[in-house]
């Protein structure tokens, strides 16, 4: 499903994989270890990243391959700290259009407690970025 390239992008830096991936959902997770902030607690912008990642599979899913998902808006709110295991991260569509979608990403800790709510917004474009 990723491009080669892709794998050796953030994504895997991170540790997220991709679990599942379909029309209606795209579930991931990531761990916890290695994507802290000083305190010890889960980075806020790793929560983000994980949301964008899954958000964005789940365009590309409903876009490609006519046109080309980019994200365009994306906003978090952090309802807990996870400090040990991993996040589970699913990704449902709100609006799927022909020029964007919007996607919420529930986050959820080993325990099924609600980490992060975010909502991320993608733009569809008609030609692919390129990439060097």
């Amino acid at each position: 499903m990723q491009p080669q390239h892709a794998l050796e992008q953030l994504t895997a830096r991170m540790g997220i994989e991709i679990l599942e991936a379909g029309p209606d959902a795209v579930v991931g997770r990531m761990p916890v270890e290695g994507n802290r902030q000083p305190y010890g607690l889960l980075h806020g912008g790793a929560s983000a990243v994980l949301a964008e990642t899954l958000g964005s599979v789940l365009s590309a899913l409903h876009a490609l391959p006519d046109r080309f998902p980019v994200g365009l808006e994306l906003a978090c709110t952090h309802h807990r700290s996870a400090t040990t295991g991993s996040v589970t991260g699913t990704a449902r569509p709100v609006h799927v259009g022909r020029s964007t979608s919007t996607s919420e990403i529930v986050l959820v800790d080993d325990d099924g407690r609600r980490v992060c709510t975010a909502k991320l917004t993608c733009l569809h474009r008609d030609t692919r970025p390129l990439v060097s």
